[in-house]
């Protein structure tokens, strides 16, 4: 028993038996091993199937050489006996069309003819009973008689029909004597001789039309080839994966059985507290995302209608201070209703619910557009934002979320820059990466706040600066990190920042 339970040995190898219980090596090589199986026995009744055809055409096309010769024979005997018939009786009529003309040899003359001769031939040369040649122009045969060489003309197209002659011949000495439709002379062939004269019939096979329906079959094989490998991959999946969720259930029992009481208390406490915070999180980003949906609609109503009394569309207010405060209530709106937007789409970004496409990107063109739609917002706090270094770049990333995060950080750097001041943007090419470099001439940033630069809901104050919701840089630095990029800030104190944005290059 214990020889049993050892170790296997596989080609001198001592394999350990928690080989054979690791469910992800075994599950998959049994399925490997039955859809190996199933492919072998696909193969060979492939190869069984297309002999099977093979063998049932050749018996076929020995069964027409057969046919062939016998039906040459009748006709080569039945022109024979009129031909002996007219040497004993040269009065008799004969109404066989096929026969072209009978002639009598004796002495190594021409003795008679059933109908006149344009040249005296010579007679047929016989090195056996009987003998098939070509008389002239015609087909004919010869045999001997009582001293005298009959010889009989004939149409070879006589000796059997067209359709028994479809690929196939009939052969004598000198070469092919009659042959029909499709032959080719080249391919496996089936042979019968003809009782009696020097002739041979000879079929050839059609191995195409053998394997048409073999090769119509094709696809079902495929099928049961590829069907049970399908099949066996997708369970061999389930239960790998069923299996190990059993096995860290029973390594959990076994691990809580072997430690003391309080230590199982706390590992139970720490499971708890890993699971609600895990909720707590799912939690979070759902009610972000429900209450800032909720939000952004009164909230439109009421930019919508503040503009609408700021404007007097249905008439003058009482009071010009109304239009004043309808223009202040506009305004704050639409402050309160940008931040909700950053809020919500932070909270789809943490909730895996920000789709990104990657294609290629042309990085200056963005970077170009971006500074475009940004010139008014820095002419109007006469700030000068300019292209510095553009060099093209084109990188693997999503359009729409490229030119998000370049907005962001344009908007941080005009934020944080007094008026006067200048921000630039520099497109960079280097090996295995696109950079975007945003520079502003601002207060810059301190150690401690860069160090925690990035994270949600964080603001910077700076005096005389307004500042939004603190989620500008959280949002362009995940979207960076989802798009396999990555952002640095450089700054110091009194000497402005650079935020540096890295994509991967196309290859």
């Amino acid at each position: 028993m214990r020889a049993l339970l050892g170790p296997w040995e596989i080609a001198g190898v001592a394999l350990p038996r928690r080989v054979f219980r690791n469910t992800r090596l075994m599950v998959p090589l049994c399925i490997a091993l039955i859809c190996g199986s199933f492919a072998a026995a696909a193969v060979l009744s492939l190869r069984l199937d297309r002999a099977h055809a093979l063998r049932q055409t050749a018996s076929f096309e020995e069964t027409r050489a057969a046919d062939l010769a016998a039906v040459a024979e009748a006709a080569l005997n039945r022109f024979a006996g009129a031909g002996l018939s007219f040497a004993r009786n040269p009065e008799t009529r004969l109404g066989d069309p096929a026969i072209r003309n009978i002639a009598i040899f004796r002495g190594g003359r021409l003795e008679s003819a059933l109908k006149p001769l344009s040249a005296v031939p010579s007679p047929p040369v016989l090195k056996g009973p009987r003998a098939i040649f070509s008389f002239g122009p015609e087909a004919g045969l010869a045999f001997r008689d009582s001293g005298a060489v009959i010889a009989v003309l004939f149409d070879a197209d006589a000796l059997a029909p067209h359709t028994l002659l479809r690929r196939a011949a009939l052969l004598s000495g000198a070469g092919t004597f009659s042959s029909g439709a499709g032959w080719r002379g080249d391919s496996a062939r089936q042979t019968r001789a003809v009782p009696g004269w020097p002739l041979t019939a000879v079929t050839e096979m059609d191995s195409d039309g053998a394997l048409s329906r073999w090769r119509e079959l094709l696809p079902l094989y495929i099928f049961v080839i590829l069907g049970p490998a399908f099949a066996g991959g997708w369970l061999a999946a389930l239960f790998v994966g069923t299996f190990e969720r059993h096995e860290k259930a029973a390594h959990a029992l076994r691990t809580l059985k072997t430690i003391r009481p309080v230590e199982a208390k706390l590992l139970v406490r720490l499971a708890n507290a890993e699971r609600a915070a895990a909720e707590a999180q799912r939690s979070k980003s759902e009610f972000v995302a429900h209450m800032s949906h909720e939000l952004r609609t009164p909230l439109n109503a009421v930019i919508g209608f503040s503009d609408i009394i700021a404007q007097g569309l249905f008439g003058p207010p009482g009071h010009i201070k109304y239009a004043e405060y309808a223009r202040d209530i506009a305004e704050a709106g639409r402050g309160l209703h940008t931040r909700i937007a950053d809020i919500l789409e932070f909270a789809n970004l943490e909730a895996g619910r920000y789709p990104l496409e990657p294609q290629l990107v042309e990085l200056s063109d963005l970077a170009y557009a971006c500074v475009e739609e940004h010139k008014g917002r820095a002419f109007s706090r006469r700030i000068r934002l300019e292209i510095g270094t553009s060099m093209t770049a084109e990188v693997v990333a999503d359009r729409l979320a490229v030119k998000r995060i370049l907005s962001n950080l344009i908007t941080n750097a005009l934020s944080y820059t007094a008026a006067g001041g200048t921000v630039l943007v520099d497109v960079r090419r280097e090996e295995g990466a696109g950079v975007t470099l945003v520079r502003d001439s601002g207060a810059g940033f301190s150690e401690e706040e860069r160090s925690q630069a990035g994270r949600a809901f964080l603001r910077f104050e700076r005096k005389g600066h307004m500042t939004g919701a603190g989620l500008g840089l959280a949002i362009a630095m995940e979207l960076a990190r989802r798009m396999g990029g990555a952002m640095r800030l450089f700054s110091r104190p009194g000497q402005g920042s650079v935020l540096e944005l890295r994509l991967p290059r196309s290859t």
